[in-house]
């Protein structure tokens, strides 16, 4: 074991051997238990709220289990039908807010994806004037909250207006493409770091090898930095679309008076009322709808979640 692992407190309690040799130690009997007692711990802790809120979903009762009931003692799908019907008292389908939120999300994922990856390869593997300014300029909205930025936006998007005849038909505030942009600008700062530190990582010599095969920089951007940054492009989009999914600030400042505009997050807002009067049961199937999309989103994205691409078009 190097003298680094071996002054990790973590590694000397386990007694494990890092050094990836084959035939290591094992762990103790004694150790092998109280592990599976912390993962278990650690389980039933992460776990705990979305069976509450599983059992809930399968309830047909409307108002809040007075007692705690973790495994659901019955099977009732009245909650979904409900919500699938209708969602909220507002005059808007659940495939209308799906549909909403899909286009929200997947808008600002790509456009996110597209600005950030032409951003970072230029400060990557470009040199010019005042390239460590802008890069701090572009770090400096990760640093601000939300409701700072929310009064600037609000005011800019609804400025942006197209008048007929003294009326407002189109108000780029009151759209979901206005939200977008709010929503995107919010995610360009961590989405152009996160990828020009992965883009550092891909090494220069598959550049200027392509450079003299004749490829130009448009080509060798194309057909070889992209395809190599497919598990960092696949995280990026991906949380890009976690953005739009799950915001509810700027939407509902933003779309305040365009209920055919709205999202399932403000949808399942809407279903919060005073004291008593949340059906918990149709909030709990609402919330299990909600979470659907973006985890078939994951299963769908993560065979390109994952690393060493670069390193193995190197040594290829």
């Amino acid at each position: 074991m190097t003298a680094t692992n071996s002054s990790n407190p973590l590694v000397r309690f386990l007694n494990l051997n890092t050094s990836g040799e084959k035939g290591g130690r094992s762990l103790p009997l004694w150790r092998q238990l109280l592990l599976q007692v912390i993962c278990l711990a650690i389980a039933a802790e992460v776990l705990f709220p979305i069976m509450y809120v599983v059992t809930m979903a399968f309830s047909s009762q409307t108002s809040r289990p007075s007692s705690l009931q973790l495994i659901p003692t019955e099977f009732s799908l009245v909650a979904f039908k409900q919500v699938l019907d209708h969602p909220t008292a507002n005059p808007v389908s659940f495939l209308e807010l799906l549909r909403n939120s899909f286009l929200l999300s997947f808008g600002v994922g790509l456009a996110a994806l597209l600005v950030a990856v032409s951003a970072a390869y230029a400060f990557s593997r470009f040199k010019f004037r005042l390239r460590q300014v802008l890069m701090i300029l572009v770090f400096v909205p990760l640093l601000m909250p939300v409701v700072g930025l929310s009064t600037p936006l609000y005011l800019l998007m609804n400025s942006i207006r197209i008048m007929d005849q003294g009326r407002v038909i189109f108000n780029l505030r009151d759209s979901l493409l206005g939200v977008g942009i709010a929503i995107t600008a919010g995610a360009l700062p961590f989405a152009v770091w996160n990828l020009k530190g992965y883009l550092d990582t891909i090494p220069k010599d598959l550049e200027e090898a392509a450079a003299v095969d004749g490829a130009d920089v448009h080509q060798t951007f194309l057909r070889i930095i992209l395809p190599l940054s497919l598990p960092a492009l696949a995280v990026t989009g991906f949380l890009g679309f976690i953005a739009g999914w799950t915001e509810f600030y700027f939407t509902s400042t933003f779309l305040s008076g365009s209920v055919p505009n709205h999202t399932l997050a403000l949808a399942l807002y809407a279903m919060v009322g005073q004291f008593s009067s949340t059906p918990w049961s149709a909030f709990s199937a609402f919330a299990i709808l909600f979470a659907v999309p973006p985890a078939l989103v994951y299963f769908v994205a993560q065979r390109w979640i994952t690393s060493g691409l670069a390193i193995g078009a190197v040594k290829g």
